[in-house]
């Protein structure tokens, strides 16, 4: 079942989600997608987590979609493969359901991420890979587009030009290029990975609830004119300085003290 290559840890505040199917270097089909939407979503409804982190286990962050699982053409009876219907079923659920998240969400990169793979690697709030990680958007190498929000995001993260380089060449970057384009926010020694995530998690998870606002704001803004992002901060700063956390970030400053933020 694809609930069996899903591995949830919970460590405090913090869940750590790995990809477990190492035989396939944690190629993602539409019974793991749903299992990863489900899964994600269950954390954001359960009110204890408040920073995650999305990873893979063995070799591999992902290897792209997996092509070997019959259910992943979904195809019309007589007719050809429906494609479309499997990302709007499954790939694109998932995707907004990341961007929907009421924490902050830290991908690490171990590995390979290739397809699908780059785009969940490149679709959490901070990006840390080792440096044997590799990001590949290898669509065109099976004669298809780029999906799960690639086509969005790459050319907001780099630029249009290097944006149609890497989806129209599908060469292969190493997690050091990743950084220098500004894909990914750290590339640590590979055995640094794990611990870097894991501190970086714990840093946002013990952060004050106006966080989730603040990255709402920043996903949000780049869709909104200037005018409608100004109203959008003006909101969200009256729901935070509603917060538990205000208060004790205020009383914090004035006693000269670290704050204990509760995420409330």
């Amino acid at each position: 079942m694809a609930g069996d290559k899903l591995n949830i840890d919970v460590d405090g505040t913090v869940a750590i989600v790995a990809l477990a199917d190492p035989s396939t270097l944690n190629a993602i089909g539409p019974g793991l997608c749903a299992a990863l939407t489900e899964a994600f979503r269950a954390l954001a409804a359960g009110g204890e987590v408040r920073a995650a982190i999305l990873t893979g286990e063995g070799r591999a962050f992902c290897s792209g979609a997996n092509l070997m699982d019959a259910s992943a053409t979904i195809p019309a009876e007589g007719g050809p493969p429906d494609l479309e219907r499997v990302v709007q079923r499954y790939y694109n659920p998932l995707v907004e359901t990341l961007r929907a998240l009421p924490f902050p969400l830290l991908t690490a990169v171990n590995g390979p991420a290739a397809g699908i793979g780059c785009a969940l690697a490149l679709a959490g709030d901070l990006a840390v890979a080792a440096e044997g990680a590799s990001f590949t958007p290898a669509f065109r190498r099976v004669g298809l587009v780029p999906d799960g929000g690639t086509t969005w995001l790459l050319p907001r993260l780099v630029g249009r030009a290097r944006a149609m380089e890497m989806v129209l060449l599908g060469e292969t970057f190493s997690a050091a290029r990743a950084l220098e384009w500004g894909l990914i926010n750290r590339c640590v020694a590979d055995a640094e990975l794990a611990p870097t995530a894991l501190r970086l998690a714990r840093n946002l998870a013990e952060g004050p609830a106006s966080l989730a606002l603040t990255r709402r704001l920043m996903w949000d803004s780049l869709d909104r004119t200037w005018p409608e992002q100004l109203a959008a901060e003006a909101a969200a700063q009256g729901t935070a300085g509603r917060t538990e956390d205000f208060k004790e970030g205020v009383a914090a400053f004035l006693q000269k003290r670290p704050p204990q933020f509760s995420g409330r």
